[in-house]
């Protein structure tokens, strides 16, 4: 199955060259890579290069999400486009055959898949683990159980794949602060489309933020949200109650897991931030949907993540 893979990317030279050994690892291959550049300085361009990577350029003054996102499908030259964040990389094989299993489907407009952190174990300073917070944030939106037709419009473009002649249909939203992905999911089913969410479709996501940069990623979704669905509201009412119910959670899973020494600290600061940028971004908006406030903020149950095996050897990456 003929696919195009688009990665945009600034200053992303950690992380890039791991993303594309995973690609050349797939089952699938031949896929056309397309990277969509945002003014690199660092060697994101000579990794892509080395590669073979299609590079589309954009000027950072002129970047927003759903332009450079747009950019790199316009580039594309196949029907099913994949999209993946310069920062992941996938742990099977089999993650493109996967993801794009479902288009056998022609219902299906959107698939997306799993997203784990970084593990703990094994890493140096040079490769910190994923905070804790957001491990159970991904277990939260990523669960273990397949939706082959979803219809609701939760995804991800970090590890998703779409129909590009539907794209031509409809662009990205260029002016969202973020969750174009949302934006573009809910018109695909206005228009009697659905996804597809499939675990098996894994990927490792490295986010390695300061606590400014968590604040700054949730208050830019938050005001995105907002747009997209302009009844939302979060008020301090919610700042407070999401903060102490997602903290208590993660304290009793870390604690489970053995990890609360290490993650006691990263815990409290990391769901403030969040919620405190969350709040930022809403806080001039209305009421919102009560099931996309728990897809989004509300903290999974009190339960181990219990992560299936598989027959699939994954790929052995150098490190």
């Amino acid at each position: 199955m003929d696919c195009s893979i688009v990665i945009r990317a600034f200053n992303e030279g950690q992380h890039l060259g791991r993303l594309l050994e995973g690609i050349r690892h797939q089952t699938l291959q031949d896929a056309e890579i397309i990277l969509v550049d945002s003014g690199s300085t660092d060697e994101t361009l000579s990794i892509a290069a080395s590669y073979g990577v299609k590079i589309v350029h954009i000027k950072p003054e002129e970047f927003t999400f759903g332009r450079s996102l747009n950019m790199g499908v316009n580039a594309a030259t196949h029907e099913l486009v994949v999209i993946a964040s310069a920062h992941v990389y996938p742990i099977y094989p089999d993650w493109l055959e996967r993801l794009l299993e479902p288009f056998s489907d022609p219902a299906i407009a959107l698939t997306y898949g799993k997203q784990r952190g970084r593990p703990f174990s094994g890493l140096s300073k040079k490769r910190p683990a994923t905070k804790f917070s957001e491990h159970e944030i991904f277990a939260r939106w990523f669960p273990q159980e397949a939706n082959p037709r979803q219809n609701h419009p939760f995804c991800n473009n970090a590890n998703a794949a779409v129909r590009r002649s539907l794209w031509v249909r409809h662009p990205y939203n260029e002016m969202l602060t973020g969750l174009e992905d949302l934006a573009w999911a809910r018109w695909a089913l206005t228009e009697g489309h659905l996804l597809a969410y499939i675990p098996a479709a894994e990927i490792i996501h490295v986010h390695s933020e300061t606590p400014r940069g968590v604040y700054n990623r949730y208050r830019r979704e938050a005001m995105a949200f907002k747009h997209i669905y302009p009844e939302a509201h979060f008020n301090l009412y919610d700042f407070f109650r999401m903060s102490a119910g997602n903290i208590f959670n993660d304290l009793w899973h870390a604690t489970q897991q053995k990890k609360l020494l290490s993650s006691f600290a990263s815990i409290f600061w990391f769901r403030c931030c969040q919620f405190w940028g969350t709040y930022k971004g809403y806080r001039q908006s209305l009421e919102w949907n009560w099931q996309l406030r728990q897809t989004f903020y509300y903290p999974r149950g009190i339960e181990a993540d219990q992560s299936p095996t598989r027959d699939v050897e994954p790929i052995r990456y150098n490190k």
